[in-house]
Formats: structure tokens, C-alpha cells, sequence
């Protein structure tokens, strides 16, 4: 009974917001809240803000049920295999590449994980020189804690959109300098819950 409500629960919000993709059973988990220069797509998979006026039906204000709360112990580094996707190797002028994060549950047991858009982080680098952080001029970042299946892999269905431009906390309104094309190369690298990913994505800007 536990099982199926909490299946119940991430399908209620699948069909919400449809952020991730799984290649085992349907899991999803949403993506982080993009600065201001990312792109509408990016920016439109923030969750949706609650109209404090609106009244709560009766059903929803009650305590949710114990049941519905995943229950597994917190998934550690050691179960967990992190790792940074692009959709691409090489992109073209004008074309802006698009981010991702993949989680595995590499144990033999479920375990639960906050992969709210608080817990994750996306950073390009060139060399040593970080370019672009998602958190510099990240909005209304939130929680979300979520059962992980043994075995199970997720992966971002809505990925967040990195517009060739170097963040800061400071220009999160102004203007920013482009990265530089030509076939410089960048390296993704990602983190949820404070756990960085295994590897780097490699790609190429023309």
C-alpha cells in the first residue's frame, strides 16, 4: 500500500510538471530555476507559484498522510552515480546548449533524495576560468524529496538552457560577456545535495 501511494504521488506530479525522464520506471524531478538570461523553455519548468487567496479544499488542508512521505533512508554518495549531460558535442553559432542532470541508484535498496532546484548546481568551465553557475542568479529555488528505486535512472526531460554567457551575481540584470566560439572547449560538471557528478561533459562552441 505504502509503494503504490508514493508511485501515486510522483505520478500526480509527473503530469504537473514533466521535468525528468526515467529509462526504468517513471520517476521525475524538476530542474533548476534558470537565471534571467535562460530561455523561456528553462524558465517555464520552475513549479508554479500557490495564490496564497485561493482557498484550500478541505481535503488538502488536512496533515497528508504518513504513508505518502517516502519513506527509505536518505541515498548517500556511495549509492548514487551523478553524472552532467549535454545534448550535444559540438554547437553551432547561435545554437545554446542544453544542460542536464542523470541520476543512478546504484544500491540494491530505494533510498529518498532532495532533488529540488535548492539542491541542484550547474557549472561551465573553460580551463580553469568558471564561466556560468545556475545558482548565481537562480529563482525561487525549492525542495523536493523523492524515493529513488534500486536500480532506478532519471534523467532531466526538461533540460536548462546555457545561453553563451559568463554569470554573475552581480549582472544578473545587466548585460554579460558571450563566450567565445571558434571551437573553444567547455566543460559541464553538476551537483545535487552537495554530491558532485562522477564526470565532466566535454563540448565545443563554434
Amino acid at each position: 500500500m505504502l509503494t503504490a501511494l508514493i508511485v501515486v504521488a510522483g505520478l500526480v506530479w509527473l503530469f504537473i510538471a514533466q521535468p525528468w525522464q526515467s529509462s526504468a520506471s517513471t520517476q521525475t524531478l524538476p530542474v533548476s530555476s534558470p537565471s534571467p538570461s535562460s530561455s523561456p523553455s528553462a524558465s517555464e519548468s520552475a513549479a508554479p507559484e500557490t495564490d496564497a487567496e485561493t482557498p484550500v479544499p478541505e481535503a488538502e488542508a488536512e496533515e497528508p498522510a504518513p504513508e505518502l512521505t517516502p519513506s527509505a533512508e536518505p541515498c548517500i554518495a556511495a549509492d548514487l552515480l551523478i553524472e552532467a549531460v549535454t545534448d550535444q558535442t559540438v554547437y553551432a553559432a547561435g545554437q545554446n546548449p542544453q544542460l542536464s542532470i542523470r541520476l543512478t541508484n546504484q544500491s540494491t535498496t530505494d533510498c529518498t533524495l532532495n532533488v529540488g532546484t535548492s539542491a541542484q548546481a550547474f557549472t561551465i568551465s573553460s580551463g580553469p576560468d568558471i564561466w556560468w553557475r545556475s545558482t548565481d542568479c537562480q529563482t525561487e529555488p525549492s525542495d523536493m524529496t523523492v524515493l529513488l528505486s534500486a536500480g532506478q535512472q532519471v534523467t532531466s526531460a526538461t533540460p536548462l538552457t546555457w545561453d553563451r554567457t559568463r554569470s554573475s551575481v552581480d549582472t544578473c540584470q545587466g548585460d554579460r560577456p558571450q563566450a567565445a566560439g571558434g571551437g573553444a572547449t567547455y566543460r559541464l560538471s553538476v551537483a545535487i545535495g552537495g554530491l558532485s557528478s562522477s564526470n565532466t561533459a566535454a563540448f565545443q562552441l563554434e
